[in-house]
């Protein structure tokens, strides 16, 4: 017997020909999560599944936690391994059952067969299991169609493996599969669910942030680091660049008319996106906007954003409203975060009434007032870097 923990694929089985590329990046990723845990692992992938052993020293709950964040698993079963005979699975089995079912009511029995070779068919071995399930836990009934627990057991071509009902995985590609792609990350709530989103399809993902001095400090930009860092929990790091606009900032509101402030902002922003993008060697900007919610995110002012648009925009929260956001930012972790009090230079000057539906020639008489060249190039002088790491042990 031997405690193991094993990983089930999601979309990587409907890659065809291409699906080794797809096998090796999601191993990469679950080697480089369990990289700095206590202990050594040994991975192992075959017909579908990761199977993961560690040494005495391995904290294998620790490491099944850590798996539920790696995108590409969407489930993480923890359990047992034992020979590949009946006598040592039901064994096993009734040794496991209360852990099993966890103090549950009802279970079920459920048998998978990859080797087909084995002696006894998935009905047999699920009643001669259940009987050891029934007959360890007292008052325990069997409800096939409802269990509170699942008691599953794994033929395979090696061993046997038996679990209780899988915890659920992160799900989607593993990252790096897909490209890179930079978020535009403010503190708020939306664009770390945007980035989440995107990185869910594979995408590796670097962050930028605008900050605005004096009027934006350390706080802000530390929240948005924290921020960075739940992102990279998923995704193993994160590089977060950071770029200065207080100089742009002053000159829109010191040359163009008030109601434009935001929209003129938000075109330098994309023009400092994309020059940052192509230094990171992205290929796609994210940002968080959704349809309708704030003035500079109606229609017509996404035009006039796009109208810049030199490589692909990612709005993955362009159609969900306030609350579905914010649901997906309880579940991925960043809503505690993005609600804590922080400057955010968008608002620094915002206008008393924002213009709501611009054009895009409207924009370029304000911005015909600024010298957008000398601008943009000293912004840039101020990009700097970090690397944020999702692993806790690493950041100290």
């Amino acid at each position: 017997m031997q405690y193991v923990i094993v990983l089930k694929y999601g979309e990587i089985v409907l890659k065809g020909l291409n699906r080794s590329r797809f096998e090796q990046m999601l191993l990469k990723r679950v080697r480089l999560s369990l990289k700095r845990l206590p202990g050594s692992y040994d991975i192992r992938s075959a017909q579908s599944t990761i199977v993961i052993h560690g040494d005495e020293n391995a904290d294998m709950l620790l490491a099944a936690e850590r798996m539920k964040k790696v995108f590409g698993i969407v489930s993480v079963c923890v359990g047992y391994e034992c020979e590949k005979d009946m006598d040592s699975i039901r064994a096993l089995v009734r040794e496991k059952a209360r852990e099993l079912v966890a103090g549950a009511k009802t279970f079920k029995c459920v048998a998978k067969r990859s080797d087909k070779d084995f002696p006894y068919i998935s009905p047999q071995i699920c009643e001669l299991c259940g009987a050891e399930v029934l007959s360890a836990v007292r008052g325990i009934k069997v409800d096939v169609e409802s269990p509170e627990a699942v008691v599953t057991v794994e033929i395979r071509d090696r061993a046997a493996f038996i679990h209780g009902r899988g915890a659920k995985g992160a799900g989607g590609m593993p990252t790096g599969t897909n490209g890179r792609a930079l978020l535009l990350l403010s503190g708020g709530i939306d664009s770390p669910v945007a980035g989440h989103m995107v990185a869910k399809r594979g995408v590796y993902i670097s962050a930028l942030y605008f900050e605005s001095p004096p009027y934006t400090g350390e706080a802000a930009k530390e929240k948005v680091a924290s921020l960075a860092k739940v992102i990279a929990s998923y995704t193993g790091t994160v590089t977060l660049y950071t770029v200065s606009v207080t100089e742009i900032q002053s000159e829109i509101a010191e040359k163009c008319e008030e109601r434009m402030f935001t929209l003129i902002l938000r075109r330098f922003m994309m023009r400092l996106a994309q020059e940052t993008a192509r230094r990171a060697e992205c290929t796609a900007l994210i940002t968080g906007e959704s349809l309708g919610q704030v003035a500079s995110q109606t229609m017509e002012a996404i035009v006039c954003t796009d109208a810049l648009a030199q490589m692909p925009v990612f709005r993955p929260c362009i159609g969900l409203d306030k609350e579905e956001i914010i649901q997906i930012a309880r579940r991925i972790g960043t809503f505690d975060i993005s609600s804590l009090p922080y400057e955010d230079c968008c608002t620094v000057f915002t206008p008393r009434h924002p213009k709501l539906d611009p054009t895009v020639e409207e924009l370029e008489a304000e911005e015909a007032k600024l010298d957008i060249r000398g601008l943009t190039e000293r912004a840039m002088q101020t990009l700097s870097f970090i690397r944020v790491h999702g692993d806790e042990r690493l950041n100290g």
